[in-house]
C-alpha cells in the first residue's frame, strides 16, 4: 500500500503561482510514475502532469510552459509547481502514484485562483 498527503494549496490572484507538494509513504519502493490531476465542480478528474520513474514527464496542454512537475526520489515527494495561473485553473488537486497495479490517491488540495 502507498499512502500519498498533498500540502500547498490555497488562494491566488491570477498570474500568480504556487507550489503543491506530495509526499509518499508505505510501500514507496513499489511506485512507477506519480502525476497530479485537478478537478474542477462539475467536471470530471483530468490529467495536469505526469513524472515517471525515470523523470520522463507529460504535460496536458492547458499548462504546458506554465506547471512544472518534478520529483524527489531522496524524500518520496513530488512538486508541482504553478506559474502564471489563471482562473480556470482553479479545482482540487490531486496526487497519484501507481504501482504497475494499481492507483493510489492522496486527499485533494483546493487551489483557487481570484480573477
Amino acid at each position: 500500500q502507498v499512502q500519498l498527503v498533498e500540502s500547498g494549496g490555497g488562494l491566488v490572484q491570477a498570474g500568480g503561482s504556487l507550489r503543491l507538494s506530495c509526499a509518499a509513504s508505505g510501500n514507496i519502493f513499489s511506485i512507477n510514475g506519480m502525476g497530479w490531476y485537478s478537478q474542477a465542480p462539475g467536471k470530471q478528474r483530468e490529467l495536469v502532469a505526469t513524472i515517471s520513474s525515470g523523470g520522463t514527464t507529460n504535460y496536458a496542454d492547458s499548462v504546458k510552459g506554465r506547471f512544472t512537475i518534478s520529483r524527489d526520489n531522496a524524500k518520496n515527494t513530488v512538486y508541482l509547481q504553478m506559474n502564471s495561473l489563471k482562473p480556470e485553473d482553479t479545482a482540487v488537486y490531486y496526487c497519484n502514484a501507481d504501482d504497475g497495479l494499481q492507483d493510489y490517491w492522496g486527499q485533494g488540495t483546493q487551489v483557487t485562483v481570484s480573477s
